[in-house]
């Protein structure tokens, strides 16, 4: 019998769904990722790879998640067994869900710590603003000292996870509603109003030619991964997160709409941001394809010095990136605190605590990697740089295209039509069927082909 709620809590509404799905996509991914990783893959031809990577695999995906979720109304590890069992199928296929877990809690380790970042520049900016503090004149020697210094970085981790741990402990309405419904829209009017000064630096317009226009001659198969890999953890795919979150979504709910609209709106933050922070790079003379992960930390303190009101607009440009960065991780502890609620007898919050707790032990090989471990390398990467690559280009797309092989093969059409719309046109849902059938599970296993050099 299908379930109309979930033991955790329900959204209250479609737009609180809408904006702790968004929450979820947006964050670090768009605003510090994927203008650096734009940069490094040569502008324009980047971008048309990644919104087609959007389109042919990530929403059909994200379409799949939602619906497994909602179906289940539970956890991912229980909602994926239950509906196999009641399909017939092994329960074998709950081991989606464990690997959703795993990869989620390998991204927020490293996540958490770069989240740091963002919170000790939001804390560098109030020094200046409240105490008259020395500003940022370097921006990449204060850069370097902050990643070479151990305890800082573990302080503010530790901060960032304790923020995450008490939202995710006080449960669907109470901490998450709460939190995305006045924050996610602050974070984006702030966007908008970088982009503005953007557009006043007098170098919007080669800022639009390298994001736009496409050299394609750096198309190939790594960028080709890399544009995937992206598109995945952009929109939380392949960790079960939208999936937990599909699962305290009310059954009215229109799910075609309701993706496309998260879908949009993460991409068209991550254009903004991009929008908003190259001609800012530009017109100090930086070269925008060598910005690496430190980007938005070495660039934009250059611009805040000369703006009006640039320190109190550098605190919040980077606690509101703290906060993009917040909305993300709590999607990504929420998945094992549900699990753990529903397979023990402890409280939701001792749960949070324990998982973030592990969490926030795993983060400091990433934080040791930037310093003491610098030399430790893992095929070729640095700790934290291997924790990223496993996750975020191996286990995202393995953990969709998982999740699309469920989603199109094993559950009924009559389930997945129900889920998703019943009122919705036939040839909409057989192009949703083909996409999730064959076209995403094709496209990821060329893919990860290409990752593992097998052609």
């Amino acid at each position: 019998m299908m379930k109309t709620t979930s033991v955790h809590g329900m959204w209250s509404s479609r737009l609180m769904f809408v904006m702790a799905a968004t929450g979820s996509a947006v964050g670090l991914g768009n605003i510090w990722r994927f203008p650096y990783i734009t940069s490094e893959n040569g502008g324009g031809a980047f971008v048309l790879v990644y919104l087609a990577c959007i389109a042919l695999i990530g929403l059909p995906v994200l379409f799949a998640e939602i619906v497994i979720g909602r179906r289940g109304r539970m956890s991912p590890i229980n909602s994926l067994k239950e509906l196999a069992t009641s399909a017939g199928a092994s329960t074998a296929w709950s081991g989606i869900g464990w690997m959703g877990i795993i990869a989620g809690f390998l991204v927020l380790s490293f996540y958490s710590v770069v989240a740091g970042w963002t919170l000790s520049y939001g804390f560098d900016y109030l020094q200046q603003l409240a105490f008259g503090a020395p500003a940022i004149t370097d921006p990449g020697a204060h850069f370097g000292a902050l990643l070479a210094d151990p305890a800082r970085l573990i302080f503010w981790h530790a901060v960032f996870m304790i923020l995450t741990m008490g939202v995710v402990a006080l449960g669907v309405e109470e901490g998450l509603e709460r939190a995305v419904s006045i924050l996610m829209p602050m974070l984006f009017v702030l966007l908008l109003i970088l982009l503005g000064y953007g557009m006043s630096t007098g170098h919007f317009q080669e800022a639009v030619g390298f994001l736009f226009s496409p050299d394609w001659s750096r198309v190939d198969g790594s960028m080709i991964v890399t544009a995937m890999g992206q598109a995945f953890f952009t929109l939380s795919l392949g960790m079960c997160a939208i999936m937990t979150y599909g699962a305290y979504l009310p059954s009215h709910v229109n799910v075609p709409a309701t993706g496309v609209t998260v879908a949009l709106a993460d991409t068209a933050v991550a254009l903004v941001a991009g929008l908003a922070i190259f001609p800012i790079v530009l017109s100090f003379g930086l070269d925008p394809e060598g910005g690496g992960a430190g980007f938005i930390f070495t660039a934009l303190p250059l611009a805040f010095n000369s703006m009006p009101f640039g320190i109190a607009y550098g605190m919040a440009f980077f606690l509101l990136l703290s906060v993009a960065a917040w909305t993300s991780s709590i999607s990504l502890l929420e998945p094992p605190t549900a699990y753990f609620v529903e397979s023990t007898d402890m409280s939701r919050k001792t749960i949070a605590l324990l998982v973030a707790a592990a969490t926030w032990l795993m983060g400091l090989a990433s934080v040791f990697s930037l310093n003491i471990w610098s030399q430790v390398t893992i095929g070729g990467r640095d700790i934290m740089g291997a924790i990223e690559f496993l996750a975020a280009d191996i286990m995202l797309p393995v953990g969709g295209l998982l999740i699309a092989l469920f989603a199109g093969w094993v559950l009924s059409t009559s389930i997945t039509r129900e889920e998703l719309d019943e009122k919705m046109p036939s040839w909409a849902f057989q192009l949703w069927l083909w996409l999730t059938r064959v076209v995403a599970p094709l496209a990821i296993l060329l893919v990860l082909g290409g990752i593992l050099g097998l052609f």
